[in-house]
C-alpha cells in the first residue's frame, strides 16, 4: 500500500486573469512516518511540440508529514511569456501538479487550461501583439487527469502501487493531442452550461504563498 494517498485537490481560482497566481489546496493522507519531505511542483506546458518549453512555475517542500489527513496551500506565479512560443499562448494547454519523494515522482495531476481574450471582439479579431492585460485563464477543474507511479518508499514498501486515492487513476500519461481534444470538447460543453447559469467573477486578489501543513 502507498504511504501517501491524495484525497482532494481544490483550485482556488479556476477562472482568473493571466497575471494572477495559481492557487491550490491539496489534501492527502499519510499512513506511516516519512523521514524526508515531499516535494510538490507546478509545471506549465508551454508547447504541444516540445517539452523544452515546459516551465516549472514553483516548487515547495512539505514536511515533516504527520500520520493522518493533512492539507496545505500552494501558490505559484504565472508563466514567463518570453519562454512560450507566441503562437501557443492563446488556446488550450496543460498545467501539471506533481509530487515526489526522494526525487521519485509518485503522482501528477493534469488540468486543461484555456487562455482567451475577455471580449468577443478580441477573440474574433486578436491583435498582432498579444494584449496580456486582456487575457483570461480558465482551468477545467471538473475532470483532472491523474497519473500515479509505483516508487520505493523504503525497504518495507518497495514496489508498492498507490491505492486509495479518491481521484481516478490513469494507467499512463496522455499525449498532448489527447488532452487538447478532450479540453476542447469540455470547453464547448462548458459554454453551453454558461448560457443558462450566471457568469463567474474573475478573482483579482493575491495572497502570500504558503505551504504550511494543516493537520
Amino acid at each position: 500500500m502507498s504511504i501517501i494517498s491524495i484525497r482532494d485537490v481544490q483550485v482556488g481560482n479556476p477562472i482568473a486573469r493571466w497575471s494572477d497566481p495559481f492557487k491550490f489546496t491539496v489534501t492527502f493522507e499519510c499512513i506511516s512516518h516519512l523521514p524526508e519531505d515531499l516535494e510538490w511542483k507546478l509545471i506549465y506546458v508551454g508547447s504541444s511540440s516540445s517539452v523544452n518549453f515546459d516551465q516549472e512555475l514553483d516548487s515547495c517542500l512539505v514536511g515533516p508529514v504527520p500520520v493522518g489527513v493533512n492539507s496545505f496551500t500552494f501558490e505559484a506565479d504565472p508563466p514567463s511569456v518570453d519562454k512560450i512560443p507566441k503562437e501557443e499562448i492563446l488556446g488550450v494547454t496543460v498545467l501539471l501538479l506533481t509530487a515526489s519523494y526522494r526525487d521519485q515522482e509518485f503522482v501528477r495531476v493534469g488540468y486543461y487550461v484555456h487562455n482567451e481574450y475577455d471580449s468577443d471582439e478580441l477573440r474574433e479579431n486578436p491583435p498582432e501583439n498579444i494584449a496580456f492585460d486582456k487575457l483570461n485563464r480558465s482551468i477545467l477543474v471538473e475532470k483532472p487527469r491523474v497519473t500515479r507511479v509505483a516508487i520505493d518508499w523504503g525497504t518495507e514498501t518497495k514496489g508498492a502501487v498507490a491505492n486509495g486515492s479518491q481521484l481516478p487513476p490513469v494507467p499512463a500519461p496522455a499525449t498532448f493531442e489527447e488532452l487538447n481534444d478532450v479540453a476542447l470538447q469540455e470547453k464547448e460543453e462548458k459554454k453551453t452550461e454558461e448560457k443558462t447559469s450566471p457568469k463567474k467573477e474573475v478573482n483579482d486578489g493575491k495572497e502570500n504563498k504558503s505551504a504550511e501543513i494543516q493537520a
